[in-house]
């Protein structure tokens, strides 16, 4: 049987798959990157709210369908991805690591000198899907600063778990995480629960 949980943002419904995390917690997969629909009202809500910036960076992969839209609705003819490998065409890379709770092991993102060229000196909102550990948020903004941009923003569709509570991230809705109850259900945990 597999569990599920229905997530309301922007006005869309979603079902999301429940993925365990170890044997009694979980988390609700949400992967927007195919999603057209929910892509383009996130981005018109998040537009609304975003002060003003330069540049819109985001790391590989699920976060470029959002960071394009949104460029796109602030007016801006590009935005920067940072890559998850050192491409032929990079030139005098830079980097940083990441731990997320959805990839296994240490991981490395990177800007070449023609992105670091574009960030340097702007100010920067750091766009992902959904901001859970803030690890890859942690170190999309370790290489903005790397690179001379000033964070002014860091925006995504959801906040799961702890990451609600933070105060320096714009977000559209609550994700939280999941638990097994006495039933083997899984339940979404309460905020107390996550700490």
């Amino acid at each position: 049987m597999e569990h599920t949980y229905q997530m309301k943002v922007c006005g869309v419904e979603r079902e999301l798959s429940l993925v365990p995390i170890d044997e009694n917690k979980a988390f609700a997969s949400f992967v927007v990157i195919g999603d057209t629909e929910l892509v383009e009202r996130a981005a018109a809500e998040l537009a609304a709210q975003v002060p003003p910036v330069d540049v819109v960076l985001t790391a590989e992969a699920k976060g470029i369908a959002l960071a394009y839209e949104l460029s796109r609705r602030l007016g801006m003819k590009e935005f920067i991805v940072a890559r998850k490998s050192v491409k032929s065409y990079m030139k005098n890379p830079i980097s940083a690591s990441v731990h997320s709770i959805t990839t296994q092991g240490e991981q490395h993102i990177y800007l070449d000198e023609a992105d670091i060229r574009k960030v340097a000196g702007k100010r920067v909102c750091i766009v992902d899907d959904v901001i859970s550990t803030g690890e890859s948020l942690r170190a999309v903004e370790e290489l903005a600063k790397k690179a001379g941009g000033n964070v002014v923003c860091r925006a995504a569709i959801l906040a799961e778990g702890n990451a609600a509570k933070r105060k320096d991230i714009l977000f559209l809705g609550e994700l939280p995480l999941f638990e097994k109850n006495e039933n083997g259900e899984y339940v979404p945990m309460s905020a107390e629960e996550n700490e």
